[in-house]
């Protein structure tokens, strides 16, 4: 009911604020969620999984248009994109109500509207126009102990290139498109930018990504990104690098760009449609956070290991406290906060040990430092490579066009960093990952043991490729 006390109230629903909430809920916390738009935030709703759904519908496309590969024959098909739409929304709708139904088991009390804080402990909840889900309380004053910052972030917005949500889309607008363009700009080449750019050219447009830095997928390992790029082009993207979009001029139907190209040249460019994805910036604004002293830095709030901010009693976690702005990462700050609020002994976010993972075609999946950052960092390293042609399961498949890249410390054998592009890397990303948290030897991955056939083998594969070793290459 509206002026009820909690141990902890999260602001936002999302990956961040409901696992947190589920897991004070866990630990015997009294838990409130304050959310003003959709249960679960913009992940399962307008983000990773719709996204990912979209892509899976442009991956089963892609194989039909390559059915004779396989010795297959496929005849009338194409793109119902109102039917890939909807199934993409449909389950969104059902991970939005399943965190719901998450929530209301583990007796998490859902409350409906905008919050602010107004005091030390004092939480102001203002009516919002969104409809509230059945049996959320509502808007009121609330009080808690501690309160959990988690509003996430939302696209960046360029000046003069401002999304308008018809002729220049972010995310939200191109993942419930009407039709397809038959022409795509997308400004941004990191995880949303080339994921949109695989889907919309399987989907039949004409793509072009304009990226400002001299490389794509700029977090990435550079032998990866330019890898990944090469088989970009090879499906028709036209990729510019160390080029920016100056200008944009709307039409009645399309935009036309003045882009700065990287060897001084000015061109233009005229597409049905602008996709923004030059990142996104933190929903800090409108919560109260000044009247209490929380200190923020470039549009995020400042937190420690543990998520605490500079004020006692007040946290953030995911991407509204830095990046890496990730799901995943935004998950494992709720555990964090959630134990640490409650006494447990919880451990700080150690940030090199979070995965990345990119869903184009091919997909792409890195943990740890890239052969340049561990130079930087004055390491002497050891690099191991494998490529995906000498796997039998990936050629099987029908997936020859891959590398997994391992970086090692040549001093102590600790793995520094895993890097892969190809088929299902997003999947085999986390046995590097558990590698490094176990703080895994190279001589521990070479001794173990890997399934055949399997695309794994060309984990170990590279393992044994950074000490002289490999087998099938």
């Amino acid at each position: 009911m509206a002026g009820a006390s909690y141990d902890v109230l999260f602001i936002g629903s999302g990956p961040g604020g409901y696992v947190g909430a589920i897991r004070a809920a866990q630990l015997g916390l009294k838990v409130g969620v304050i959310e003003r738009t959709h249960i679960g935030g913009i992940c399962p709703n307008w983000g990773c999984i719709p996204a990912k759904a979209l892509l899976r519908s442009a991956e089963i496309f892609h194989y039909i248009e390559h059915a004779k590969d396989y010795g297959l024959v496929a005849e009338k098909f194409g793109v119902d994109i109102s039917g890939v739409v909807k199934r993409s929304r449909g389950i969104a709708a059902q991970m939005s109500n399943g965190v719901g139904f998450l929530l209301k088991k583990n007796k998490v009390d859902v409350i409906w509207g905008q919050a602010s804080l107004t005091a030390p402990g004092k939480v102001t909840v203002a009516a919002v126009a969104e409809p509230a889900p059945k049996g959320a309380l509502p808007a009121g004053d609330y009080t808690a102990k501690n309160v959990v910052i988690a509003t996430g972030a939302r696209p960046r917005a360029l000046p003069g290139i401002e999304p308008d949500k018809k002729l220049i889309w972010t995310y939200f607008e191109a993942l419930a498109p009407a039709s397809v363009p038959k022409s795509l700009l997308i400004m941004g080449s990191g995880a949303i930018g080339v994921e949109f750019a695989t889907f919309y050219k399987t989907m039949g447009s004409d793509v072009t990504i304009v990226e400002l830095l001299p490389q794509i997928l700029p977090v990435e390992d550079a032998e990866i990104a330019e890898h990944a790029r090469k088989r970009f082009e090879k499906q028709g993207i036209k990729i510019l690098t160390g080029a920016k979009v100056s200008k944009v001029v709307k039409g009645a139907d399309s935009v036309t760009a003045t882009i700065e190209t990287a060897h001084g040249k000015v061109e233009t460019l005229t597409a049905e449609r602008l996709i923004s994805a030059v990142g996104v910036v933190g929903n800090i604004e409108n919560l109260g956070l000044e009247t209490l002293g929380v200190k923020t830095d470039r549009g995020c709030v400042v937190v420690d290991g543990l998520c605490r901010t500079n004020v006692p009693g007040v946290w953030a976690i995911g991407d509204v406290a830095g990046p890496p702005m990730l799901a995943h990462k935004a998950e494992h700050e709720g555990v964090i906060a959630a134990e640490a609020i409650a006494g447990k002994h919880a451990h700080a976010m150690d940030k090199l040990m979070i995965p990345g993972c990119t869903y184009c075609m091919p997909q792409i999946a890195s943990v740890g430092l890239t052969e340049k950052k561990a130079k930087e960092a004055g390491f002497e390293i050891k690099v191991g490579r494998f490529p995906f042609i000498g796997n039998g399961k990936a050629v099987a498949l029908g997936e020859p066009d891959g590398l997994v890249k391992t970086i090692f410390d040549a001093k102590t054998g600790r793995l520094l960093g895993a890097h892969l592009v190809g088929a299902e890397v997003t999947e085999l990303i986390q046995g590097f990952v558990l590698a490094m948290n176990l703080e895994t030897t190279e001589e521990e991955l070479i001794n173990a043991v890997f399934p055949h056939p399997t695309v794994s083998e060309t984990m170990h594969e590279s393992v044994l490729s950074a000490y002289g070793r490999a087998i099938h290459v």
